[in-house]
């Protein structure tokens, strides 16, 4: 059966000045650790001794003494009252500067997009922080899981949450291999998806979801059919890939196997932006200093990139 417990108002009042009397056995040397006066000192014993309902010190006016009711309560108090002084240290230690665990709630996807070029280095700048990243494609409560912050597609993250942009908007695209097309006519328009083979994404809600699409100043949804559902970009990227079937996924994640020409872009005219990654937590208020200090070193991170791109590209030009 559950019992109804409460701490009463004031239950450590007269603790800290009890401890600092029985230690020097002088209200005066306590009074002068405390910064108060020897009377405010004997206030806070008899106020303390009325609520224990016992005389904790044997008082003469040459000495001061510590009653039998004085040592059991010694004996317990201060262990307990010196492990309250030391979490809050350990509490204040976590506000005032990067340390202690960060917990991240990912999607799959992101990890090889944001976080894999950015862990390294943060690592190294932090090394009083222990980074964990649980990637899933559930959309978490940060608060109830013990996570310090979640990173999602913009449109996924709740209207309370506060968000930090990681990425630029970035349109999701259809992309094919060359296996899976060859043989077969490729879409050139949204109709045409009903002659192919469409691999589809389960939200953590449990419904599948449609294919949003562009046509001029219309926003529309595609109800898509194929031999694969899964519950992340990557494993529809996988099997895009491997010629499964079409499967719409952020651009980012498509651009390398395009690139190298394992996959083609397909219906671009038609693509929706997303409005991006974006790393999401409770609140201004909440922040501690290891999130804090993530969230500075991912935009600077991000902000070097396309400098660097360009420098590259500079020396391309010029050689």
């Amino acid at each position: 059966m559950k019992q109804n417990f409460t701490v009463r108002r004031g239950a450590l009042d007269g603790v800290e000045a009890f401890l600092r009397v029985a230690q020097h056995r002088s209200f005066r040397r306590a009074a002068a650790e405390l910064r108060g006066t020897p009377s405010a000192v004997s206030q806070a014993i008899h106020a303390l001794e009325a609520r224990v309902g016992a005389a904790l010190f044997i008082r003469t006016t040459r000495s001061v003494g510590l009653s039998e009711a004085g040592e059991r309560f010694l004996s317990r108090a201060k262990p307990a009252f010196e492990e309250l002084v030391a979490a809050s240290e350990a509490a204040r230690e976590l506000g005032q500067r990067p340390v202690g665990l960060l917990r991240l709630a990912v999607p799959r996807a992101v990890v090889p997009l944001i976080l894999e070029p950015v862990i390294a280095s943060f690592c190294q700048a932090y090394p009083e922080i222990e980074v964990e990243i649980a990637a899933s494609e559930e959309m978490v409560d940060l608060a109830a899981g013990g996570f310090d912050a979640g990173i999602r597609l913009g449109q996924f993250i709740a209207p309370d949450m506060a968000a930090v942009r990681l990425t630029a908007p970035f349109p999701l695209i259809v992309v094919g291999s060359p296996a899976y097309l060859r043989g077969r006519k490729r879409p050139a328009d949204i109709e045409d998806l009903r002659d192919h083979a469409c691999l589809r994404v389960r939200r953590s809600n449990g419904s599948i979801a449609p294919w949003p699409f562009v046509d001029g100043n219309k926003t529309l949804e595609a109800i898509v059919s194929g031999p694969l559902i899964a519950h992340d970009y990557s494993t529809l990227l996988g099997a895009a890939i491997q010629g499964v079937g079409l499967a719409q996924v952020p651009a980012p994640l498509a651009r390398a196997p395009i690139a190298d020409g394992r996959l083609l872009a397909l219906l671009t005219p038609f693509a929706v932006t997303s409005p991006g990654v974006f790393l999401y937590h409770p609140g201004k208020r909440q922040v501690l200093p290891r999130l804090r200090a993530f969230i500075e070193h991912v935009k600077y991170r991000s902000a070097q990139k396309p400098r660097a791109a360009t420098n590259s590209l500079a020396r391309k030009k010029a050689g």
